[in-house]
């Protein structure tokens, strides 16, 4: 029998689904769950890769002899091997994806013992990339379970555990040299506010709180991976992390609103249009970065897994398009400005620097919202730590360049000027006038 459409929508939609994630020892609670498929923690293995898995206190909705618990059970699959099986179930060659030979079955349910559990070590064979997934193929019955599982990576010549991912063994020091960046940036950026003290801008003490956030925050990254690379759990460090990247998402955010706008440098105050998309920004990140939180504590096998992760991108997408108006609005402000107030200069150079930090914004969000995600996608799984170190590295360079142009300077560029720069401020805009038209 063909398998039903139900089933093979669910099974389309793991297929797209399959994502990389941070795996760990993990406890699951399935109650009552009709799901034809549940995809648990994707994980690197390599030659030395492990798989432990318990699963206890089994119910079936439904039971008697003719529920044929062959149909239900535990495999290990690739991407590439899921989307094969997805055509074998499509050309009716099988009717589960238990019987197809591209998998690696862990065990089915007809292997329980006396006690309705199992409890099975698995041993990785062929290193890759691997989904741990449940299947049930059969038909209305609802399945209730107790599943605990562990996949890890043995080192060394004593066996070492090693939980993080193949590709993501390494992220604990990478995160720890950027923090050890960040806060070395934040000296300098003190240092620099204190030589330069007479033309500072509360804004200054702003993005120095910004960059110290971002130092915490990596901090708490790299101690969250070492405790899961060495014992499977984060032992309290990821609500740290998940604290200070609360922090570190509004106040960046907030930053770039509020550079955008000019605040500090050009006014005082800001316009009520402006207050407006700093009372959506930081709502807005309050969402995503709950959803965050929820997606990395459930795990794809919750059912609202991905209905959450939908939120969370829509969101980071609305706030990253949201925080790009205040720069278009000072843009157009200043032009008008220059045609208007009889300082063409002095809003030209403001109206110059405002088109570069919009330019450079759109570039930074362009390449930590697409550009790491497409590396994310065709990387190797064993070199996954290159997207996140690109993703550190653009970051980084937007730090740099903010705190560059936006330093506390004692002839500052808005406003010095000389009838030099006046004459050609004003033939510039004269040629932009007849470049639009």
């Amino acid at each position: 029998m063909i398998m039903n459409s139900r089933l093979f929508s669910t099974l389309t939609f793991f297929a797209l689904l399959i994502s990389v994630s941070i795996a760990e020892i993990r406890f699951t609670e399935i109650r009552h769950d009709d799901r034809s498929i549940i995809p648990f923690d994707e994980f690197g293995f390599t030659h030395r890769g492990r798989l432990e898995l318990n699963v206890s206190q089994i119910l079936f909705s439904v039971s008697g002899p003719n529920v044929d618990l062959s149909k239900v059970g535990f495999f290990l699959c690739t991407r590439d091997s899921w989307f094969h099986v997805l055509k074998q179930i499509e050309d009716a060659e099988i009717t589960c994806a238990l019987n197809s030979d591209a998998i690696k079955l862990v065990y089915t349910f007809n292997r329980l013992n006396t006690e309705n559990n199992f409890n099975a070590p698995f041993r990785i064979v062929d290193p890759d990339q691997y989904t741990l997934v449940f299947a049930n193929c059969l038909q209305q019955i609802r399945v209730s379970m107790d599943v605990h599982s562990a996949m890890f990576n043995l080192e060394g010549r004593t066996n070492r555990r090693d939980y993080l991912s193949a590709g993501k063994t390494v992220l604990p020091r990478v995160y720890y040299l950027f923090s050890v960046i960040y806060f070395v940036l934040a000296g300098v950026w003190i240092h620099l506010l204190y030589k330069k003290r007479l033309t500072v801008y509360t804004i200054h003490f702003f993005m120095l709180a910004v960059v110290i956030l971002k130092a915490l925050n990596l901090l708490c990254e790299a101690e969250d991976k070492s405790y899961i690379k060495r014992t499977g759990s984060a032992h309290g460090w990821d609500v740290l992390f998940y604290i200070f990247s609360f922090l570190k998402g509004i106040t960046l955010f907030s930053l770039i609103v509020l550079i955008g706008t000019g605040w500090s440098f050009l006014k005082p105050y800001l316009q009520d249009k402006e207050k407006k998309v700093l009372m959506i920004v930081i709502p807005l990140q309050v969402v995503a970065n709950t959803a965050q939180v929820v997606l990395n504590e459930t795990g794809p096998f919750a059912q609202s897994w991905f209905t959450w992760k939908q939120i969370f991108l829509l969101v980071d997408v609305i706030c990253c398009c949201a925080v790009l108006f205040p720069i278009v609005w000072s843009i157009k402000n200043l032009r008008e400005a220059a045609r208007t107030d009889g300082k063409a200069a002095v809003n030209l150079m403001k109206l110059t620097l405002f088109r570069q930090y919009y330019v450079v914004v759109i570039c930074y969000i362009y390449f930590t919202r697409v550009v790491v995600y497409a590396l994310e996608t065709i990387t190797s799984y064993r070199y996954l730590w290159t997207s996140v170190v690109a993703g550190e590295l653009a970051t980084l360079a937007f730090y740099v360049f903010t705190g560059y142009n936006f330093k506390p300077e004692a002839h500052n560029p808005y406003f010095v000027v000389d009838d030099e720069e006046e004459e050609a401020a004003a033939e510039q805009l004269k040629l932009d006038d007849e470049f639009e038209l």
